[in-house]
């Protein structure tokens, strides 16, 4: 019962809060996606590929240590400890990043940490004086995006998981940087109905980010047309302030078949972003035996001017030994006229 007022409590929370959101910003939200408006956007690119080959429909699936990200309650499933890696040659060949390592602590819940890292690699620096230098007089920059996370998930009952986490993010673009400290909630329950689970996550809750170093520092003369005063004033550039990209979901997972030998679970994730549309990802995954497994989804439905759509993708699990197992996951994402990126992740439990 007592996790049934905290089920209905959290999703109130999030539907209050989601509509202030919706409605602090602009009076016309019918019309207003209010895309481009948020910092720190590689928060929203996801993370693990299982995940990802099942159109990112994963809060209330999430079990292994990409729940970091997905939703901090499925921690509590974990036995035992467990690594994981993943890699992303995502768009505009961006370098993007996750590892992770989590340990059961008993009825202590469960401990894990994590980092998330985007690397765009070195570019060009243009400006309208000089739209195209050559290579020997051109100045290079890069853009590194950085998110540390530990989290914590427990279950309270035998059908309730609470989880939380607490991350610091930090931005870099060229000589300016920005950082705050932000945190996610998550549960997960299990209905009366065996094979149908409820998960629900609010994630990025946290101060603006507002750029700062080098690059906005300059000199100036206060009054150019008068001499004897001051020539040289330094001075800086006041940047904006950027609200991170809040997103809640609420998701459904069900064991269509759940035998021996097979196992299809069908998934639905509806996320409310605070900027953009509404959107809804579908997943589905068969496996066999636990051994193998093949997954498809369709990512961000009903979202406005959308690129994602179709993923696919699968894995494999095998025991190395009595103590140590590994999943080798592989995902495809289609991302229309942004062409595709190819998802590769390694878990190794123990």
């Amino acid at each position: 019962m007592k996790a049934g007022k905290l089920l209905v409590l959290f999703t109130s929370l999030a539907l209050v809060a989601g509509s202030a959101s919706a409605q602090s910003n602009e009076p016309n939200t019918d019309t207003v996606t209010k895309v481009g408006t948020t910092s720190a956007q590689f928060l929203k690119i996801g993370v693990g590929a299982r995940a990802v080959s099942l159109g990112g429909a994963y809060v209330a699936e999430a079990t292994d240590l990409s729940a970091l990200y997905w939703n901090p309650a499925g921690l509590s499933k974990l036995r035992g400890a467990a690594v994981q890696f993943a890699y992303t040659d995502y768009l505009a060949d961006i370098s993007y990043n996750f590892a992770a390592f989590g340990t059961n602590l008993g009825t202590m819940g469960t401990l894990a940490a994590s980092i998330i890292y985007l690397d765009s690699g070195e570019m060009t620096v243009r400006t309208t004086d000089r739209p195209d230098p050559s290579a020997d007089e051109a100045e290079r920059f890069s853009v590194q995006d950085l998110a540390l996370q530990v989290s914590y998930g427990r279950a309270l009952t035998d059908r309730f998981s609470i989880g939380t986490t607490v991350k610091y993010i930090r931005e870099k673009i060229y000589n300016s940087s920005a950082s705050t400290m932000a945190f996610d909630v998550g549960l997960v329950f299990t209905t009366p109905f065996e094979s149908l689970r409820l998960g629900a996550s609010m994630a990025n809750f946290g101060p603006k980010m507002q750029m700062s170093g080098r690059d906005v520092l300059f000199s100036s003369d206060p009054d150019p047309n008068s001499s004897g005063n001051v020539d040289v004033v330094n001075s800086e550039f006041r940047t904006d302030e950027f609200s991170l990209p809040l997103l809640f979901r609420l998701g459904l997972a069900w064991d269509a078949v759940n035998t021996a030998n097979h196992r299809i679970v069908l998934l639905t994730d509806a996320a409310h972003p605070n900027d953009n549309s509404e959107y809804l990802n579908l997943g589905g995954e068969y496996s066999f035996r636990d051994l193998v497994f093949l997954r498809a989804g369709v990512r961000n439905l009903f979202e406005e001017d959308g690129e994602q759509g179709v993923t696919f993708g699968g894995g494999l699990n095998v025991r190395i030994d009595r103590s140590l197992r590994m999943r080798v996951d592989y995902a495809y994402a289609d991302f229309g006229r942004l062409e595709q990126t190819h998802w590769f992740t390694v878990d190794l439990s123990f």
